[in-house]
């Protein structure tokens, strides 16, 4: 697990820096899965814009970065998740970290409060 720590108006920019940097490290977009605890990531709510199929046919297909929401019930696995803590108390931020853990093959890549996320690490 890595911690980056951003504010909760923050987190979704820092998110975004720590894909464009896994990206430039050589991980493939198809490799990485960025899950919101709050609001939703802008590129989820574009995606969505095009309805529900084409949005979880991108999944399957595995070729891009994938953005969902931290409570999907659908079941995800990518070698790197990237949890934006955008909103949450500190139970939905653990709850929503084992889930992420749980969907991450090799990285987890926490972006959010300091205070919120830090015992996550403990």
């Amino acid at each position: 697990m890595q911690l980056l720590p951003a504010g909760v108006a923050d987190a979704v920019e820092r998110a975004d820096e720590a894909v464009d940097a896994l990206l430039e490290s050589g991980r493939r977009p198809g490799d990485v899965l960025v899950l919101t605890v709050g609001e939703a990531h802008p590129w989820q709510q574009h995606e969505l814009s095009f309805g529900e199929e084409s949005y979880w046919a991108q999944l399957a297909d595995g070729g891009d970065v994938f953005y969902a929401d931290a409570d999907v019930s659908r079941p995800l696995r990518r070698d790197v998740v990237v949890l934006v803590v955008n909103e949450g108390t500190a139970g939905r931020v653990e709850q929503a970290a084992k889930k992420a853990l749980g969907h991450a093959g090799a990285l987890l890549v926490v972006c959010g409060e300091q205070d919120l996320v830090a015992p996550l690490f403990a």
